[in-house]
């Protein structure tokens, strides 16, 4: 006979018995009652003996002569855990920084500075090109001209003008020159590692075509894809000095700020 509570007994139907159960988990866990677990040995972050010498001589000023070792570990740990900090707002800083917003759709471009500063530059050069021109037309008129009198200022044209011609020539001399040595040279030829169907395995380059092998090639090195590589310069920590309460006025913000 059973009562109706042991139909939904779960262990019971199983044929578990918790009490058995309980006493077998005590018994081959008993080694570990009482026993006291250690971890890895506690290093340091920074020189204990420099750091101790360091620390006395700051306290001899209040009048402390003596620092146990304890107080050395722990400002080590909290300089560690506080390099840790600035290292990780630095680093957000500096992401922040790099982000690019050009193909976000909820950012539309006002203005392109680099634009407007290649458009004044070629009309700078237009401008100067226009000056050019003019000056060398002034130039070729003051050398045709057979005028009998001697003007000082008409023979420095003169002189300027020849000289003109002259540096012309010697460029158009220079540039047949190259065309001719191009010309000479020929085409340039493509690498045996350049060309197509050229299949690399392991260290070596072997080129197929046709399911015949076309040539050995040079070892070649795997391309792994770079690793972003993020930053962190003087602005970032300017910006983050001028953030924090701590360094928002101290002396160390004023000297980054003169450098």
């Amino acid at each position: 006979y059973r009562d109706d509570d042991d139909i939904n007994d779960v262990t019971s139907m199983a044929g578990v018995n918790l009490n058995e159960e309980s006493a077998r988990i005590m018994a081959t866990s008993s080694d570990l009652v009482g026993t006291q677990i250690q971890s890895c040995k506690d290093e340091p972050f920074l020189a204990a003996i420099p750091l101790h010498k360091r620390i006395l001589e700051m306290a001899k000023k209040l009048g402390i002569t003596d620092v146990p070792a304890e107080v050395v570990t722990f400002i080590s740990h909290a300089t560690q855990n506080r390099l840790r900090t600035v290292i990780e707002k630095v680093t957000v800083i500096t992401q922040h920084r790099m982000e690019s917003y050009k193909d976000d759709e909820w950012y539309e471009q006002a203005t392109d500075v680099r634009s407007q500063l290649k458009f004044f530059e070629q009309l700078e050069r237009l401008e100067k090109q226009r000056k050019d021109e003019q000056e060398r037309e002034i130039l070729l008129k003051a050398a045709k001209s057979r005028s009998r009198q001697e003007d000082p200022e008409q023979a420095r044209l003169k002189q300027k003008a020849k000289e003109m011609q002259q540096q012309e020539l010697a460029q158009m001399r220079q540039r047949d020159a190259n065309l001719t040595a191009l010309a000479a040279i020929g085409p340039r030829k493509k690498r045996k590692l350049d060309s197509p169907g050229l299949l690399t395995t392991g260290g070596e380059g072997l080129g197929m075509s046709g399911g015949s092998q076309a040539g050995v090639g040079t070892p070649s090195s795997r391309q792994y894809a770079r690793q972003k590589i993020t930053r962190v310069n003087l602005r970032d920590f300017i910006f983050y000095m001028e953030q924090e309460r701590e360094t928002s006025h101290s002396l160390l913000l004023y000297r980054a700020l003169l450098k």
